[in-house]
């Protein structure tokens, strides 16, 4: 059987190995806790971020729905304008008929 003592040189070594575990484990915990801490400010960002293009997505559907109104709206403008032009053109009709008529009658007077 072997001997269960273990001289101070391997002693300390363990010991410092030990000491490394430890600082490691302690860096790994502190990276560990910067990174959840990260994550949820990022988390948090991402969810402010969608709050904002939503936002915005609604503000351009109703923009959407405001030119659609207005195009209908020019569009019913131009409707009128033709309407106005075929009554401007009939009235000049009437208008050279009834010059006609009373040039036609101070022929017979």
């Amino acid at each position: 059987m072997g001997s269960a003592s273990i001289s101070v040189d391997e002693f300390q070594a363990l010991e410092q190995k030990v000491l490394q575990t430890v600082e490691l484990i302690k860096k790994e915990r502190e990276a560990r806790s910067a990174a959840e801490t990260a994550r949820a400010a990022a988390e948090a960002q991402v969810a402010a971020l969608r709050a904002e293009l939503a936002a915005r997505d609604q503000e351009i559907a109703v923009r959407a729905q405001e030119i659609t109104a207005l195009r209908q709206e020019i569009s019913g403008l131009g409707v009128a304008q033709a309407e106005v032009e075929s009554l401007q053109r009939e009235r000049e009709a009437v208008r050279q008929r009834v010059e006609e008529m009373l040039a036609r009658i101070e022929e017979v007077i």
